[in-house]
Parts: structure tokens; sequence; C-alpha cells
């Protein structure tokens, strides 16, 4: 089930809303349980299983880490045990075609793929549940013995398929006490509102030009088309995916809950290394605390540091997808955060701000064009296309047609991911404070409510880009 449907919209929240402020304090975690155990299950029944039994597993494991955190051995086989089990099954279901496909291929075997369906959410779950009981290990958070307050944790509808990747230290006291308000509510409707129409408004109709660009035929492409294809690509899946964590922050705060923000105008950056402080904070931040700093971070010498950077950001590619590309993808990224960090960095700081946002932006959108293309030929082929090694015309009548139809949305699509909106709302919030809450607010809410939904109904076209991670 998907935020950007009308059954979520009309059907399941309308009754979780309804279910939740009816029922007394101690019931409001179980309704959020159930909920968030049907909504996963709507899509993929059968996997519900896993989910459970990765709840009982943390369960189980933060318990015996906390009550045996003074014999470190049977501390650490619990933590073992539950990075065995999570890292384990995110291997089997995402990652045994990928290996058996290549395994194939090197070695001439017809070994049979499994063909399993990748259950939604599993990458983010899992990271959750592996993240608390790290937590209880290290001693920085107690083992929750409440069953129900831990299974809503790693369950919570919100921000299980897409994330942000929710730490429990962050919500522990929100999960045992919190307070729902009607000006938190109404922010979270906001908040809501403007994640739905970043998802149905900008990526869904950006989205439709990448598809259409790269379904065309080589004879039809030109060199313009190739770039204008990985922009709107570009744009497409920022607006998807902090769109889809603009909505779980959302629906976080209807509930009571404060989730920490995942994007930060991550295309104004100055350099990659901005770049990744910008995007999917909650992932960066995850490998920064759980990979790279118990690698030994930057505490062993340039030489370890390099080789953790690149072993993280090679697992950060990994973690999105069994095709090479992501691998590639990620490796590109940590080959120029490695450069960044040796010398280039500090070139970049003597240079005009004109010419470093240039600078990332460029490597950025290359960076999505390894990304778009799961098929290896395909990729190889577009990045050809974009750096003219397929010889492809500069600008052909097609080209011209794509650049008259989107010109306004590349417009709307910019200004959108630039602060420049929240600077217009805060100064209009200082200035008229009664007009800005009371009027503009609610008004502004409320059509971006109604044109999403009304697109919504008329509109087949809405894909989700996280969905498949």
């Amino acid at each position: 089930m998907l935020f950007s449907s009308i059954t979520f919209l009309f059907a399941f929240l309308a009754l979780v809303l309804l279910l939740y402020f009816i029922v007394p304090r101690k019931m409001k975690n179980f309704v959020l349980l159930i909920f968030s155990l049907v909504f996963y299950a709507w899509g993929e029944a059968v996997y519900i299983v896993l989910m459970l039994a990765a709840i009982v597993v943390a369960y189980i494991t933060g318990i015996f880490a906390d009550k045996n955190r003074s014999s470190n051995r049977i501390a650490f086989v619990s933590v073992l045990a539950a990075v065995v089990w999570n890292i384990g099954l995110l291997l089997f279901f995402k990652y045994t075609d990928f290996f058996i496909t290549n395994t194939n291929s090197l070695f001439g075997l017809n070994i049979k793929l499994l063909g399993l369906a990748l259950p939604i959410g599993i990458s983010f779950y899992s990271f959750q549940a592996l993240s608390y009981v790290i937590d209880v290990y290290r001693g920085e958070v107690k083992s929750q013995r409440n069953f129900i307050t831990l299974a809503t944790y790693i369950s919570l509808f919100p921000q299980l398929i897409a994330g942000p990747i929710v730490r429990y230290q962050t919500i522990e006291k929100q999960l045992i006490s919190r307070q729902e308000t009607a000006d938190k509510f109404a922010k979270g409707v906001k908040r809501f509102a403007v994640g739905l129409g970043k998802k149905v408004l900008l990526a869904n109709n950006i989205g439709f030009l990448f598809s259409e660009i790269s379904g065309t035929p080589q004879s039809e492409l030109s060199l313009t088309a190739s770039w204008l294809g990985i922009l709107a690509y570009t744009f497409q899946i920022y607006f998807d995916f902090s769109g889809y964590s603009d909505m779980a922050i959302g629906l976080g705060k209807m509930f009571g809950f404060d989730f920490l923000e995942n994007f930060n105008y991550p295309y104004i950056s100055k350099s990659i290394t901005d770049f990744w402080r910008r995007w999917h904070i909650s992932l960066s931040s995850w490998f920064r605390d759980y990979v790279y700093i118990p690698l030994g971070g930057n505490r062993k010498g340039l030489p370890r540091q390099c080789l953790n950077i690149m072993i993280v950001w090679f697992l950060t590619g990994f973690w999105h997808g069994a095709n090479w590309n992501f691998m590639i993808w990620g490796l590109y990224f940590g080959v120029i955060l490695l450069i960044e960090k040796i010398f280039l960095g500090k070139l970049l700081d003597k240079i005009p701000t004109i010419f470093k946002h240039i600078y990332a932006l460029i490597l950025i959108v290359v960076g999505w064009g390894i990304f778009a293309y799961e098929d290896t030929g395909a990729l190889i082929n577009n990045l050809k296309n974009m750096f003219y090694i397929n010889k492809l015309p500069m600008i052909n009548d097609k080209t011209v047609f794509w650049l008259t139809q989107y010109a306004v949305t590349f417009v709307i699509l910019i200004i959108a991911s630039t602060p420049l909106g929240k600077k217009v709302g805060e100064k209009l919030e200082k200035k008229i404070p009664t007009v800005y809450s009371c009027v503009i607010t609610p008004v502004i809410t409320l059509a971006l409510l109604v044109v999403s939904t009304a697109y919504l109904a008329s509109n087949s076209f809405n894909p989700f880009l996280y969905f498949r991670f």
C-alpha cells in the first residue's frame, strides 16, 4: 500500500486515526502495531512472518545483550545473532539471485534462480532492528521489555517501507510517553500534504518524461535528450523519496512522534561531501555510526581511512540493490569523496560558490545516470550518449518538443529544490503571523491535498522508486 493512493488516504489512514484517538493511552501502541502489520500485509501477507521474526529476534537478543553486559562474551554472541539474522535475511532475499546469476556467468553453470520476491521494506526494518540491538549492546539504551512497544518501533507504518531509518534511541521516550496535540497534528497534516504534493505533482510528472526518453529508440535521441532524461530522473528521485520522507515525518507527528529529517535541500550542495550530509541523512548516519566508526573511522591514519570510506560506499551501493550499477554508483561517490578528502576539498574552498554548485550538480547528475539503469548495457549506452561517444546529434525535433513541453515544469522543480519557498513562508509568518497560520497555511495544505487526490484519481502513472530498495 502506497501513501500516495486513494485506498491509503481515505480508508486506511482515516480508520487508524479514528481508532487511535478513541482508545485510551495504554492501547495506542497496540493500535499502531495492528495497523502497521495490516499495512505491511496488504501487499505481501506471507512476508509478515519475516517481520514478526525480526521483532522476536530483536526482542530476545536485546534482552540477552542487556542482561549479560557484564559477561561480554554472552552479550557479544547476542548481538552477533542479531547481525547474522538480519543481514542473513537481507542477503538471502535481496541478493541470492544476483549471486547465482554472476556465478553462472563466471563459471558457465546453469544453477536455477530462486525467483524470490523482495519483501517490502526489509532494507529499512532490518537496519532498525539491528541498530536497536547494537545500541543495547553498547549500553546506549536499555532493552525494551514490553514486546508491543518494541514491535511498534520496528513495524511503525509511517516509515516502514521507505524510511527514514529511525533509531530506537531517537524515539525511545516517545514510544512510552508522547503527547499528541492539535498543533502537532496540524503540522503533521501540513507536512504530509507537502510530501504528497512533491510525490504526486512533481515526481510523477517529471518521472513520465524520464520514462519516455529512456524508452525512446536510439535513432530518435539526441545528446541533449540524454542529459534531459537524466535531469528528469535527478528531480524524480529527489521529489519521490523526499516526498515520502515528508509524508512519513508528517504521519509521525499526527501520532505524536518526532522523526529526524532525512533531506536538507541536497541539490544546493557545494561539494559531494556536502551532498551526502544532505541526502538520505538517516542512511548516511547509519553507515557512519555502525560501519565506518567501528572499522576505525579516521583514527588509524589516512590509508586506513581511505579503505574504510571505500568499504562504506561499496556497502551503501550494495544496500540499494542487487545490480552492478548500484555498486558502481556507490564506488563512484566513494572515489569522489576520497578525492575531496585528500586534496580537492581545500581547492573547492578557494573558488566562487557558483562554481562549487556547478561542480557538485554535474557529478550528482552523472551519478544518477549510473543509478537509473539496472541493465548494464543500457547504462553503458546512455553514458555514451551523454558524453558524445555515440555521436548523437546535439538536438533534434523531438528534443525541442520535450524542452517546450516541460520547460515550466523544470522551472518549478528547480525552485522547489531550493529553500526559497521555506524562506518566503518564514518571512510571511513573521510579518503576518495570524493570516499565515489561519489562512495561508490551511489554504495551501487543502489545495495540495485536493489537487494531489484529483491527480491520483485521474492518473495511473504513480511509480515509487524506493519501493524496490
